[in-house]
């Protein structure tokens, strides 16, 4: 049983961002004041990646933990109601995923994941990101 309204459920869920989030901010500052220069959300592209950094073929997607499963991750957790809905739903999105990152891979890009945890430490994701687009 869900602990909210239909209506305070659906204004919950209208807040949730697709794009322009947080860590996607933090990741897209980082990459900016390193000197890459990038474009957002390339609809042309599998899973519309978040920064894509066409002259070096690489992407970027910044991936929230509870939204892609992130395993192993206390941000990736179930929540306690409507299981029927959340599995298949969350399932789904990681197929998906899963399906994009080969066909991108195919298609000779390189990819990088971040995590909405990793953006705690700062030091360490700028270090992963120039080392990705070296």
């Amino acid at each position: 049983m869900d602990t909210l309204s239909s209506a305070e459920r659906s204004v919950r869920m209208s807040r949730v961002k697709g794009k322009d989030t947080i860590p996607e901010m933090v990741v897209r500052r980082i990459a900016h004041r390193a000197g890459y220069r990038y474009r957002l959300h390339e609809k042309t592209l599998p899973g519309k990646p978040d920064l894509v950094f066409r002259k070096r073929k690489k992407v970027i997607f910044v991936h929230g933990c509870f939204w892609h499963r992130h395993e192993e991750c206390r941000l990736a957790r179930l929540p306690k109601s409507r299981l029927e809905f959340w599995i298949p739903k969350l399932e789904k999105n990681k197929r998906r995923d899963d399906l994009n990152l080969r066909k991108l891979s195919e298609s000779g890009w390189n990819v990088l994941i971040i995590w909405e945890c990793e953006i705690r430490q700062l030091d360490l994701l700028e270090q992963r990101i120039k080392e990705f687009l070296g």
